[in-house]
């Protein structure tokens, strides 16, 4: 597995980074991995080097490069209010317009010929779920996205298969708003509804170690079946 950074052209004449972890083994899929709204931290290099472990190419782009570019934030109180008011600035129509962009310099790579698939946790799991009803997406998997409720009216038009994982103490994505989501998904999202009890927000990256495991597990299952086995 290695790791690098490349440019993503925005379109307009300027670029935006995005972390890369490519794997040993190559299963020739792709997963773009979304981020929380502290940046591309250690954390989300850490689940794309997940990703690449498993054989498939992992990016995580910076999608508040419109804002600042590189931010990176802890879980301290100051930092934690600073990403709230990156999010309050977070243009997510831009975001998406982005994140499709990323797929289409994955799928203009030489010798690619995968599928491509999105990972979102927080804001990114929103991000991950608008994607399947918006964008050329082959599969998604939400980690406690917040906010996906506002977004129920795209569930029927989901493009690609769909799994989310939530836990049932998280303080972001209420029991309520959970329910709604789950009611909300067509038969067709695929992927289904998974919640973690005594678990909370952030527990695929920080702490609930056996939890984490289990969606981890579950993610690779459904990303295997989605995406097939590949152009090895």
């Amino acid at each position: 597995m290695s790791e690098a950074k490349t440019t993503i052209d925005a379109g307009d004449g300027r670029g935006f980074a995005a972390y890369v972890s490519r794997p040993g083994k190559p299963n020739g899929h792709a997963v773009i991995v979304l981020q929380e709204i502290f940046g591309v931290t250690d954390a989300i290099r850490g689940v794309a080097d997940r990703y690449a472990a498993e054989g498939y190419l992992a990016l995580a782009p910076d999608l508040y490069w419109r804002i600042e570019p590189g931010v990176e934030l802890s879980h301290s109180k100051a930092d934690i209010e600073r990403a709230f008011q990156y999010l309050e600035r977070f243009d997510e129509e831009a975001g998406l317009a982005d994140i499709g962009r990323v797929a289409a310099h994955i799928r203009a790579m030489p010798g690619f010929r995968g599928r491509v698939a999105v990972v979102g946790l927080c804001l990114g799991g929103k991000l991950a779920f608008c994607c399947a009803a918006r964008l050329e997406i082959d599969a998604a998997a939400v980690f406690y996205g917040v906010g996906v409720e506002d977004h129920l009216d795209e569930a029927a038009a989901l493009r690609c298969p769909v799994v989310l994982h939530y836990g049932d103490q998280d303080r972001y994505a209420s029991a309520e708003a959970q329910a709604r989501i789950e009611a909300a998904l067509p038969p067709t999202a695929g992927g289904g509804f998974h919640r973690y009890p005594g678990v909370g927000h952030g527990f695929y990256t920080r702490g609930e170690l056996a939890a984490a495991e289990l969606a981890h597990e579950r993610t690779t299952a459904f990303l295997r079946t989605a995406l097939g086995a590949g152009n090895r």
